[in-house]
């Protein structure tokens, strides 16, 4: 009997990804987002594997399912309960490393955007050549700590080494106002767990070098939104730059992507930073790598 696997939005395979998954079972194709989670958990019913998106994932509907394999193409699953997953035996796996090389080539980019100031001299028609000759900072010899030392913070700390840049990382055990005392920019790559929900709070960013900048593409519950704008009017920053991690992909109506807008500041944009033909590739190619893991009873990136 075919194994009954269901994608419940259009994920962008490539035509060899098709090929690859339609041998694997029988497969429904959803080519739009799910009205509700629960038209998406609808989708989900009565099948044995399910590849899908975050949205229906992210809700209470996913404890509904039961006797289930889930393969995401994305790293970041948030915070789940394992009790409620293991009583219902919902196994999921993630695509670890997917998005590495687009999200630490969104920093570059943006980093260089802020202090090289590319924006405001592209195709302009008026000229202050006082301020022009004031406006340009260098990467090169900053300080840049790196919370987290996984796939992404690794990568990007490899390219700052390139820009001859002097890479602190924090990890796990680590002392964070330690890690980041020298710091003139501060990169939050932190998965969300236990350890690092909440955890760059009023003290921490009381503790940064004053002059600093914060950098972030992770979720919003690492850190505090409302204690990073005010460090800004304090003067403690001199900005951020925030790809609002956990907001849907795009969504510039969501509650953090607002409250970041309110500071002129902080360069923000909606959850973009692993848009690149890169990750597409690497994150449909691991899902699917997991699907014929798990039926071959060799299971890998198992998250839960």
């Amino acid at each position: 009997m075919k194994h009954k696997i269901v994608v419940t939005k259009d994920l962008n395979f490539y035509p060899d990804q098709k090929e690859r998954l339609e041998k694997l079972g029988e497969i429904k194709y959803y080519s739009d987002e799910a009205e509700s989670v629960d038209v998406w958990l609808d989708r989900c019913k009565n099948k044995e594997i399910i590849c899908t998106g975050g949205f229906g994932f992210k809700s209470d509907n996913l404890y509904k399912l039961k006797n289930v394999f889930i393969s995401l193409p994305f790293v970041g699953f948030g915070v789940l309960d394992k009790d409620k997953l293991k009583n219902n035996n919902i196994k999921i796996s993630n695509s670890p490393g997917c998005n590495k090389e687009a999200v630490a080539e969104w920093i570059i980019g943006m980093l260089l955007m802020y202090f090289r100031k590319l924006n405001k001299y592209n195709r302009i028609k008026e000229f202050d050549k006082k301020e022009f000759l004031e406006s340009g900072t260098s990467l090169f010899n900053k300080n840049i700590t790196i919370l987290g030392k996984g796939y992404i913070g690794e990568h990007l700390g490899k390219i700052c080494k390139g820009f001859d840049m002097k890479v602190v990382f924090f990890k796990r055990g680590d002392n964070l106002k330690d890690s980041v005392k020298n710091a003139d920019i501060i990169v939050n790559c932190l998965s969300l767990n236990k350890s690092t929900q909440d955890l760059l709070d009023s003290d921490f960013f009381n503790s940064l070098k004053k002059g600093s900048l914060f950098v972030s593409t992770s979720k919003s519950q690492t850190y505090d939104i409302k204690e990073l704008i005010k460090a800004i009017k304090n003067n403690i920053l001199i900005g951020a730059i925030d790809d609002t991690a956990s907001s849907d992909i795009g969504d510039i109506t969501s509650k953090d992507y607002k409250l970041l807008l309110t500071n002129q500041k902080i360069f923000v944009t909606p959850h973009m930073a692993w848009n690149s033909d890169s990750e597409r590739r690497k994150a449909n190619d691991i899902m699917i790598d997991n699907i014929e893991a798990y039926l071959n009873k060799k299971q890998i990136n198992i998250v839960i």
